[in-house]
């Protein structure tokens, strides 16, 4: 018995698993599909690379935009060519001293408001569009509107709502070391709103000075405005100068932009183009002295009007030859000398030889010639 097992144990082998082992490479199936598999494998890897989605990140960098830059950075990519068209603020020399200069007054001017230590840094000048900046206006803020008289145009102050609520804090005694409360969800004050306003009042009064040795512009402040859209002063596309400053209280403060068209710096954009506060006050004594030899000898045409009269268009369109016009003039009356229809002298005609002369007798005053 145990001889018959023996073989039958060697059957096993041979018509079990033997034979299945060698079948496999006979019929080639197993093979073929274990090697079709890292071909699919590779050429869905391959289809992933091609389809592969960019992140938020790496659009971010291809557009030129970044969450953690500021709105008037100018970036990279796509955002550096479209702002590519903007003046940069750098062909303005002078703009950035006039601006350190505020610096300079807004932190004493603000420190007397105040009361508490202020401290008015300078963050950047950018160039901007002005469609761009009021969508990226952080809201809540106040923005105030104000008005460049002698340059006949507008600008924008924009405050933030940090600094918004640490200077209402301030001015109504709130304690030192501690945040300003911010409460969202409510439109400002009166209170709040006030408070913001005499600030900017302040500020405004520190640009007119920062200014003066330029040019001399007064700013005034026209209104306050909560929504951006209610503070346009310029079309969107209008490029603008970006100033950021920040107003630090100890452990309170918050920033303040100042936004100017480049249409409202253009009045005096020869003298920001200045390299030095030098240039302006420089005397040229032998061009004033030339100016003046060639003012002396200009020839003036001047008009000696003897008489007005108003008529009526009938009248003068009836008008012919031989027709007399009776002037109300008495031969010793007043003649008036004019250049360019303004009334300058008053004479007495009379004759000079062969020719008809007018005797000055005495010069007529601006005043007078202001009421006429």
């Amino acid at each position: 018995m145990a001889d018959e097992e023996t073989p039958q144990e060697e059957e096993l082998p041979e018509g079990g698993a033997a034979p299945a082992e060698g079948d496999a490479p006979a019929d080639g199936e197993a093979p073929a599909a274990s090697e079709a598999a890292p071909e699919e494998g590779a050429a869905a890897g391959e289809e992933g690379e091609d389809e592969r989605i960019l992140n938020q990140d790496e659009i971010d960098s291809l557009l030129g935009f970044d969450i953690d830059d500021d709105a008037g950075a100018q970036g990279g990519g796509i955002r550096a060519i479209i702002n590519s068209a903007l003046v940069s603020y750098e062909r303005l020399p002078m703009l950035e001293i006039v601006f350190d200069r505020l610096v300079r007054l807004m932190t004493t001017s603000l420190r007397n408001f105040t009361s508490d230590n202020v401290e008015v840094s300078l963050d950047n000048i950018s160039a901007i569009r002005f469609g761009d900046y009021l969508n990226s206006i952080p809201l809540p803020a106040i923005l105030s509107v104000f008005r460049a008289e002698e340059l006949d145009n507008y600008g924008l102050f924009t405050v933030e709502s940090n600094l918004i609520y640490s200077i209402v804090d301030v001015l109504l005694g709130g304690r030192r070391g501690t945040a300003a409360m911010r409460i969202e969800g409510r439109p400002y004050t009166t209170i709040e709103r006030t408070l913001v306003r005499r600030m900017i009042e302040v500020v405004l009064q520190d640009m007119k000075s920062a200014f003066e040795p330029l040019s001399p512009v007064n700013f005034k402040l026209e209104r306050i405005e909560t929504n951006p859209r209610f503070a346009a002063i310029a079309r969107p596309a209008n490029a603008a100068i970006l100033v950021k400053l920040r107003i630090d209280m100890e452990d309170r403060g918050g920033r303040i932009e100042l936004l100017l068209p480049y249409a409202t710096l253009e009045p005096i954009r020869k003298v920001l183009l200045q390299m030095f506060m030098g240039e302006k006050f420089g005397r040229d004594s032998i061009w004033e002295g030339h100016l003046a030899t060639e003012l002396w000898s200009t020839k003036l045409q001047i008009d000696a009007v003897l008489d007005e009269q108003v008529m009526s268009l009938n009248d003068v369109m009836n008008l012919e030859v031989g027709q007399t016009i009776v002037l109300n003039t008495a031969p010793d009356s007043a003649v008036e000398l004019r250049c360019g229809g303004v009334p300058l002298l008053e004479g007495r005609m009379g004759r000079l030889g062969s020719h008809v002369a007018v005797r000055v007798d005495e010069r007529i005053s601006r005043a007078t010639t202001e009421e006429i």
